[in-house]
């Protein structure tokens, strides 16, 4: 699995393959209520149990007739008044029309609404401005979702338009896969936990933070084991007990190939871990591999570094252990406002801003200085610049492909 070895640094496409054919299933199916089911993978295809519409029913407030009494009838007298909810099911009486509210079910006999505004009112009649079409203004049972009909397939995220289809169908428990154990932990005796006061050389541990933020996005339990010196016993029995309680291991820094650390020694003991050299900027160095019972992840240190190793690629670990049909960010052309620095070599995840021009344009431009320490970098920015691996510079003019952020970033 060590990659190290090979001649080049391994292209990101090959990573994302290599990643997804090493893992497998981590989850087990679970019943979970409604109100419970937001960000949670669906287990099973939904099957509508009826239709959507359940019955015919009103678009508008107006008044409810049979199409074909207009044309020799511009007035006709009110029979009765349906309201949303009503059960009565009354027919229409023979040359009549009937008041009815949006929502409500069309009374039998029924095949048109006219809207209030395009009729008069005298007495107990009704004056018809125009003519009339058989189905206007009207909703018909099952035009939205026929019973029987799959409306949300297995492997599917639920978002909220999900949540309310199913709540529509009267769905109150589905089945999901279950929750993703998620061991984090950062390494290094330089990183102080905020709200700490800083020594000369320390920093603040802001990755663990920074990927905390993204997992808890995530279908995944967190187990959070803060930092972990630079002590070979420490750092053994953290990634051991890690691997007992957790499905997949994250741990930030300690990945970088040649590096002295106690992070690669214990992990070169206690698992099979490959630490890669990857054709990426920001992040070339990452580590996959497994541990007795768990995949184990290795960010790099530099905080950009860690932010974008785990968007692009540990993303399609946590889908694939959690049987998620995860789909990266769609790619689009723009027009680059700017010149981008960049040599051939590696595939550039720059950080930019895209926005719309006065001719409906696409264009983006750079949030400033792109070093993987440089954080605001990424709070400034909407969108990944993504420059080929063989591209160079490119001018000011150009046209660039572009990620907008997407789940878990935003």
């Amino acid at each position: 699995m060590d990659c190290c070895s090979q001649p080049g640094l391994m292209p990101i496409e090959q990573a994302k393959r290599k990643l997804v054919d090493a893992v497998s299933l981590k989850t087990t199916v679970e019943d979970v209520t409604l109100e419970n089911a937001l960000g949670r993978v669906l287990a099973v295809d939904i099957t509508s149990p009826l239709n959507i519409p359940p019955f015919d029913n009103s678009a508008m407030d107006g008044y409810a007739i049979a199409a074909d009494q207009l044309p020799s009838n511009k007035t006709l007298p009110l029979s009765h008044k349906v309201f949303a909810g009503d059960t009565r099911n009354l027919a229409l009486e023979a040359d009549h029309c009937v008041r009815i509210m949006t929502g409500a079910p069309l009374p039998p006999g029924c095949d048109a609404v006219e809207m209030q505004e395009n009729t008069r009112v005298e007495g107990n009649s009704i004056i018809f401005e125009q003519a009339i079409n058989k189905g206007k203004n009207v909703r018909l049972m099952g035009e939205d979702v026929k019973q029987g009909q799959v409306v949300i397939t297995a492997q599917t995220r639920l978002n909220s338009s999900h949540i309310g289809l199913l709540a529509t169908l009267g769905i109150d428990q589905v089945k999901v896969q279950s929750k993703l154990k998620v061991a984090l932990l950062s390494s290094g005796d330089e990183l102080v936990q905020p709200g700490n006061p800083l020594q000369h050389g320390q920093i603040y541990d802001s990755n663990r933070f920074a990927i905390r933020a993204l997992l808890e996005k995530l279908p995944v339990d967190i187990i959070d084991f803060g930092v972990i010196a630079d002590d070979k016993q420490l750092v053994a029995e953290a990634f051991i007990s890690a691997d007992q309680q957790a499905d997949i291991v994250i741990c930030s820094g300690g990945v970088s190939v040649g590096e002295a650390d106690y992070t690669k020694l214990v992990l070169d003991e206690i698992g099979d871990i490959g630490f890669w050299k990857l054709a990426i900027k920001p992040g070339k160095p990452f580590a996959f591999g497994n541990l007795s019972d768990s995949y184990f992840i290795g960010l790099p240190g530099n905080p950009v570094s860690a932010y974008v190793t785990f968007y692009k690629l540990a993303m399609l670990v946590i889908a694939k252990a959690t049987d998620w049909q995860y789909r990266e960010p769609l790619s689009l052309q723009a027009i680059s406002l700017q010149d981008f620095r960049k040599s051939p070599g590696r595939t550039d995840y720059q950080r930019g801003f895209a926005s719309i021009n006065d001719n409906g344009e696409l264009q983006v431009t750079s949030t400033g200085a792109q070093g993987s320490a440089i954080f605001t970098s990424l709070t400034q920015a909407n969108c990944f610049v993504v420059l080929e691996q063989d591209r160079g510079r490119v001018n000011a003019g150009e046209i660039v492909n572009i990620e907008l952020f997407a789940e878990p970033i935003l």
